[in-house]
C-alpha cells in the first residue's frame, strides 16, 4: 500500500493576524490544512502475498486485514481533507520501479513515490466513501482503460498515413470510429444500451465498453473516458484493417425483452450481423464449438446498416 498527499499549513504566528486577533476565515489557532493525495491498494491475493515477500516489514497478515485497513485509512483521508484518489498497486511493476530507479523495495517512502507515479499516469478513480467491493472494479476498469488507450494509440501512431486524404491515419480513423459510434446511437431509442467494441491485432486483443442512457427526449448520458476508449479500439480497426466487432446490448426504456445487435469489423468497413449471425455468435461455445442455450427474455436482432464513415477528405 502507497499513500502520497501533500499538506498546506497557514495561519503564520500562531495564525494570528494584525494585533492578536484571528485571520477571518481561519480555523481554530488560525490554522488550516489541504489535502490532495492517492492511495495505491493491491486488489489481489496474489499480489498482496508477493508483495509481502518483498516487503517483510509490511505489517499485514492477510489480504482481507489489508484491505479493511485500507479503506479505513481511505475514510480516514477523506473525512480529514476532502479529495482523495486511489490506483491500483501493481507489486510487479513496483519491483521492476526499485530495479530501475535503484530503491529498496521494503520501504514507505519507495511505495510512496512509486505511488505517484502511477497517479501521474491517470489511472485512478476518486474515493467517494464507496466500499471495496465497489472499488475494486471501478480500479480495474479504469486501467483496463487505460491499457487499451496507451497500446491502441501505439497502432493508431504506427499505421501511417490515410491512402486517401494523406492525413495520420489515426485522425482518420478515429474522425470514422466516432461517426460509427453516433450513427449506432442515432438508431436506437430510450433506455440503457451498453457496446462492447473488439479489435484483435497481432499485438495483444483490444476490448472496451461503454453504457449510454438515452432519456425519452433524446438526450445522451455517456461517460466521456469510456467512449474515448471505445472509439480508440474501433479506430484500431479502421486504420489497421485487423478485425473486430462492436455489439450493442439494449434495454428499452420501457418493459420488454433486452435487445442483442452486432456488426462486423473488417477491412476497414463495418458490416451489420444478420439476426442469425448474433444468434450465432452468442449461443455459440466459444472454445468448444457446441451450441449454447440463449438467454432467457433476450431477442436478438439484425443491426443496421451503419452510416458512411469518412475520413478527413471527405
Amino acid at each position: 500500500m502507497g499513500h502520497t498527499g501533500k499538506r498546506v499549513r497557514g495561519g503564520g504566528r500562531g495564525g494570528r493576524g494584525g494585533r492578536g486577533g484571528r485571520r477571518p476565515g481561519s480555523a481554530r489557532g488560525g490554522r488550516w490544512r489541504e489535502a490532495a493525495g492517492t492511495v495505491a491498494v493491491v486488489a489481489d491475493e496474489a499480489g498482496f502475498a508477493l508483495l509481502r515477500r518483498r516487503c517483510p516489514t509490511l505489517g499485514f497478515a492477510d489480504h482481507a486485514g489489508y484491505l479493511r485497513a485500507t479503506e479505513a485509512l481511505l475514510r480516514s483521508l477523506a473525512g480529514r481533507h476532502g479529495h482523495t484518489s486511489v490506483a491500483l498497486f501493481d507489486p510487479a511493476g513496483f519491483a521492476d520501479y526499485c530495479e530501475r530507479e535503484g530503491l529498496p523495495p521494503d520501504s514507505p517512502a519507495s511505495r510512496a513515490r512509486y505511488t505517484a507515479e502511477v497517479a501521474a499516469r491517470g489511472a485512478t478513480v476518486p474515493y467517494a466513501g464507496q466500499s471495496m467491493d465497489r472499488l475494486l472494479p471501478e480500479l480495474r476498469a479504469e486501467r483496463h482503460r487505460r491499457d487499451t488507450w496507451e497500446l491502441g494509440g501505439d497502432l493508431l501512431a504506427a499505421a501511417g498515413d490515410c491512402a486517401d486524404c494523406g492525413a495520420p491515419q489515426a485522425r482518420c480513423a478515429f474522425r470514422r470510429a466516432a461517426g460509427l459510434l453516433a450513427g449506432v446511437l442515432e438508431r436506437v431509442g430510450p433506455g440503457s444500451h451498453h457496446l462492447v467494441a473488439t479489435a484483435l491485432p497481432d499485438t495483444a486483443p483490444l476490448a472496451a465498453e461503454l453504457t449510454v442512457q438515452i432519456g425519452a427526449d433524446g438526450e445522451l448520458r455517456v461517460a466521456e473516458p469510456a467512449a474515448l476508449a471505445l472509439c480508440t479500439v474501433l479506430a484500431v480497426c479502421f486504420a489497421t484493417g485487423d478485425p473486430g466487432g462492436l455489439v450493442l446490448r439494449s434495454t428499452p426504456a420501457e418493459p420488454g425483452a433486452q435487445e442483442v445487435r452486432g456488426w462486423s469489423l473488417r477491412a476497414r468497413r463495418a458490416r451489420p450481423l444478420t439476426a442469425g449471425e448474433v444468434f450465432a455468435a452468442y449461443c455459440t461455445d466459444g472454445a468448444t464449438g457446441e451450441p449454447v442455450p440463449p438467454e432467457p427474455g433476450v431477442s436478438y436482432l439484425p443491426a443496421p446498416e451503419p452510416p458512411p464513415t469518412e475520413c478527413l477528405r471527405w
